[in-house]
């Protein structure tokens, strides 16, 4: 043992107490004392910022050595952030990046060199190289010694603002993001303009809203904005357009992101297989451009929402509005914020007037005494006086009798800056010129009275100049829209391939030996349908055990009410056969369904799965046994309903099924389904928001037109996008003729042409290719009617008739030449009468998903006891069909007492 511990022991025996001598502190001491003054700096001074005036702390030191070093020019960064070291007590790296971005902000701070890019997320140089000063907007907004209320640094050698005396929301205005001790800030910037905008609103007595705006553009959807509190969410998009049928291209970035970070997301989502790319390339300079190469195959529409749905190019951002009120954090919505910063506004607007009324006062009461002064020559009775008591009490007898106009008493102060008085002053003194001086100082002291008087429509008209002054190039950069919700596994690339052993009852992406089914995803569910009658929906895995008997599997859509399932099944081991159509529109995963009428030994004798509500023919034939007499007959699925799938089912018959043969494929029995267009969000649905465009068949179209001078006939998705140039959207009808107007670039002259799609699903251009040509009007009316009005007045307005002046020609024809003049615009007129064609209309089959009955009505009634099932031909069925509508007719005409024949 050493000689310490040996002293330790020895001491011990010595002093037994020692050890209890000790002072303990408990945590929540420590807590208390040393944590909560750790926080409350944090949160005061330097994380949050003030709501008097917008800055944290940093930023009002980096504003104040700004102003201190103000000349005019431009002072190193490097300089600057030395300067504040003054009265920021902290590094300059804060300092300077602090700096940065309040200068990328582009509202306080005029830059010069390299000051990194809020696109790319490219850093600015280092502080010795790049230079700045103040922008004439803080100049005039945020500084005025007279009103700024003062303390001593953090050293006591300086003195620093409180608040700066910013007479603007500029919070709202820059934004501000800040993580302090137990709580954080995240206020989202606004438009220059809209914010003055609601600022004046607000003085007016209107109520008003105000939404974020981001330098880097996008688009954003403000519906769970939740006025920028606790809660809210604003969804943000890239720009992205679709430049050909292999390329994307973004032009505006989301909030948050850069390029950088954008197409790493993009190339791990390709990596993942969730999207498809074939290459990449970053163009951004002073402008976003990032364009996307396409594999052969891979749809552009498709591409954008899977882009949205696994990449940064859609972002959540949670908003926070915690300001400091009072010297406490307070949370606030920005519609609080921006009132309480127009009423800082009013407050300040209302010291600065006092104090120029107080100023223009004493102006013009010292040039009243001046004039009185020399004017009445006082200044000649202190030549007699000895002492200085003698001269201030001459001054101030001679003054008396002169001054009963004045608005205050003369003070020994005043009299004083009267003997400091110039004698050149004194004999160049003009009567006249100093009566007009005091005269302007009265017409601007009534000025500023009447200001005060009318101080509300004072900070409107400041609100209005501050605008006019510095509201251009500040327009909205942000494009406001309402998304809609993307479903991830309809646009997620299908990255893995599925496979099932049937016989084992396996099913799953690993088994490359067994049977394919088709490609899928990770996300994917997947449907199986078993002999057994049972039916599962589980998530797509490498290999899943689902049952032997395995008659059907697919990737499952959910909410799918296309998909009809066809199907005959024997009820128990020998019971009767029935057949049923049903959908399946959602269940609960891995559990399992019984789709035949629960008995044991049920059995699928029949079954197919059709993606648009096909019904095909089969041929039943039955066992040859007792006296059964028809062993064969047909049986068309269109005959029958579709249900739900717990429905029972028509009896087919009760006799033992030998064989069901596929005849002949059948079409959709489903109705045209109507699909509506959403202007708001400039999407294709099915669910009646928008403007409805039609009924819809497998094989019908839409018509697209875009003010480029490009169109094209395509078949309906609900996943397209479409240009913010588009001017036609509407169901096609190819022998509908479409009418324009169009100057032509290379001929500089207008033309009229009418032309039909002559290649549906392609894209074409049917202006000319030259730079300057330009689409002046495009109609599909059948026979359009079109009011030219040229730009020189001594030409009158011509009617067109399109049908008249121009015959139906190929989509590449020039047209015929309208007028070499300058046109000033092109007006529609009524177009002339035209009886379109009816279109075919189809019966409605509906999908009835709630019903759950027993048993379906076929349209013929078939007797169970019956030997012959089904014996009806089609032939007797449509003589049937005649002759109840012939009864049909004949019981209408009655009730109308009238006769009518059928045919």
């Amino acid at each position: 043992m050493s000689e310490e511990n040996n002293n330790y022991e020895h001491d011990e025996e010595l002093n037994p107490s020692t050890e209890n001598t000790e002072t303990i502190t408990k945590v929540t001491g420590m807590y208390k004392e040393w944590f909560l003054d750790y926080a409350s700096y944090v949160i005061l001074e330097r994380a949050v910022p003030s709501i008097e005036d917008g800055f944290k702390p940093v930023q009002r030191r980096i504003m104040h050595s700004m102003k201190d070093l103000d000349d005019g020019r431009y002072n190193k960064v490097a300089n600057i952030v030395g300067h504040t070291m003054q009265y920021h007590p902290h590094g300059d790296a804060s300092i300077a990046d602090a700096m940065v971005q309040m200068g990328q902000k582009e509202l306080l701070i005029d830059m010069q060199g390299n000051w990194g890019n809020i696109f790319t997320g490219d850093r600015a140089a280092a502080s010795r190289y790049i230079e700045a000063r103040l922008s004439k907007f803080a100049l005039d907004v945020v500084f005025n010694p007279k009103t700024t209320e003062w303390q001593l640094s953090y050293d006591g050698r300086k003195k620093e603002p409180i608040n700066l005396p910013v007479k603007f929301p500029l919070l709202l205005a820059q934004g501000a993001e800040g993580i302090a001790v137990g709580l954080s800030t995240k206020i989202l910037p606004h438009n220059f303009n809209e914010l003055i905008d609601a600022s004046i609103k607000y003085l007016r007595g209107k109520s008003f809203t105000i939404l974020p705006d981001f330098l880097t553009g996008g688009i954003a959807d403000f519906t769970g904005y939740n006025d920028g509190k606790r809660g809210g969410r604003v969804r943000v998009r890239a720009k992205i357009s679709q430049f050909d049928k292999k390329t994307l291209v973004i032009t505006e970035i989301p909030f948050g992101t850069t390029t950088t970070t954008l197409i790493e997301s993009i190339l791990k989502a390709n990596e993942k297989g969730t999207i498809k790319i074939k290459r990449i390339e970053d163009n951004t300079a002073a402008e976003v451009e990032i364009v996307i190469h396409l594999p052969p195959n891979v749809s552009p529409d498709k591409t954008i929402d899977a882009l949205y749905a696994f990449t940064s190019c859609e972002n959540s951002i949670s908003p926070l509005g915690c300001i400091i009120e009072n010297n406490k954090p307070v949370f606030l919505g920005v519609t609080e914020v921006l009132k309480k910063s127009t009423e800082f506004t009013v407050d300040l607007l209302k010291k600065e007037l006092e104090i120029q009324l107080h100023e223009l006062e004493e102006q013009w009461h010292f040039a009243s005494l001046e004039r009185i002064f020399i004017e009445n020559r006082i200044y000649r009775d202190i030549e007699e006086q000895e002492t200085w008591e003698g001269v201030i009490e001459a001054i101030d007898k001679g003054l008396k009798p002169h001054t009963e106009h004045l608005r205050r008493e003369v003070t020994e102060e005043d009299i004083v800056r009267l003997t400091e008085i110039r004698i050149k002053r004194i004999s160049k003194f003009d009567i006249d010129k100093a009566k007009l001086f005091i005269e302007s100082l009265e017409e601007k002291i009534t000025e500023v009275k009447h200001h005060l008087d009318h101080l509300i429509d004072f900070a409107i008209d400041y609100f209005k100049e501050l605008k006019e002054k510095y509201g251009k190039g500040k327009e909205r950069k942000t494009e406001i829209r309402i998304f809609d919700d993307i479903v991830a596994t309809k646009v997620v690339m299908r990255n893995a391939k599925l496979y099932v052993n049937r016989e084992e009852g396996f099913i799953g992406t690993s088994l490359k030996k067994d049977e394919y089914i088709s490609d899928c995803a990770d996300i994917d569910d997947v449907i199986v349908f078993k002999e057994d009658g049972s039916m599962l929906v589980t998530k797509v895995a490498a290999k899943t055990f689902v049952g032997k008997g395995v008659i059907h599997v697919a990737v499952f859509k959910k909410k799918d009410k296309r998909t009809v399932y066809n199907m005959i099944y024997r009820d128990g081991a020998k019971g009767a056969s029935y057949m049923k159509r049903f959908t399946v529109t959602g269940t609960t995963r891995d559990k399992e369904y019984d789709l035949t009428n629960g008995s044991k030994g049920s059995k699928i004798l029949y079954f197919s799965a059709n993606p648009n509500g096909e019904a095909e023919v089969v041929t039943i034939l039955l066992r040859a046994v007792g006296s059964i007499k028809k062993l064969k007959w047909d049986i068309d699925f269109a005959d029958l309903a579709i249900k739900s799938r717990t429905a029972r089912g028509n009896q087919v018959t009760k006799y033992a099924i030998k064989k069901i043969e596929f005849k002949s494929a059948g079409v959709s029995t489903l109705k045209p389904r109507k699909i509506w267009f959403d202007d708001t969000v400039q999407r294709l649905n099915v669910d009646e928001r928008g403007e409805l465009l039609g009924e819809f068949k497998a094989e019908d179209k839409i018509l697209i037109a875009t003010q480029n001078g490009k169109i094209k006939a395509v078949t309906p998705d609900l996943a397209m996008h479409f240009d913010d140039d588009m001017i036609v959207l509407e169901k096609w009808k190819p022998k509908k003729p479409i009418s324009a107007i169009y100057f032509d670039g290379n001929k500089e002259r207008y033309f009229v042409k009418r032309f039909l799609i002559e290649s549906p699903d392609k894209e074409e251009l049917f202006i000319s290719e030259h730079e300057k040509s330009k689409l002046e009007i495009i109609t599909t009316d059948y026979r359009p009617m079109a009011e030219v009005v040229f730009s020189k007045r001594s030409l009158e307005s011509i009617e067109v008739n399109f049908e008249e002046f121009i015959a139906v020609k190929g989509i590449k024809a020039l047209g015929n030449q309208l007028t070499t003049e300058k046109i000033r615009t092109v007006n529609l007129l009524d177009s002339l009468p035209y009886e379109e064609p009816e279109e075919e209309k189809v019966e409605d089959i509906e999908v009835n998903e709630e019903e759950e009955i027993a048993e379906d009505i076929l349209p013929l009634e078939v007797e169970e006891s019956s030997t012959k099932e089904f014996e009806e031909t089609k032939e007797d069925k449509a003589k049937k069909a005649l002759e109840r509508a012939l009864q049909k007719k004949k019981k209408s005409a009655e009730d109308d007492d009238t006769q009518t024949s059928l045919f």
